[in-house]
């Protein structure tokens, strides 16, 4: 399993569910729908907030020694 990082190749907006598919290894269009079907019916504004901290605790790939 690889490090968890936001992907620089793997993006649609940060980066973010494309690092954690890098790291699962699934692929990030499966992910990015799940989130997308999940938003609504756990109110929008967990997945989004968990989004956001995700964004600045993640580091990019190119800061993570491997």
């Amino acid at each position: 399993m690889k490090k968890l990082a936001r992907s620089r190749s793997n993006r649609k907006i940060a980066g973010v569910l494309g690092g954690i598919s890098n790291s699962i290894g699934i692929d990030a269009n499966i992910l990015r729908v799940l989130f997308i079907i999940l938003l609504f019916p756990t109110g929008v504004f967990p997945l989004l907030i968990t989004y956001g901290l995700l964004l600045f605790v993640l580091p990019n790939e190119e800061d993570v020694i491997t």
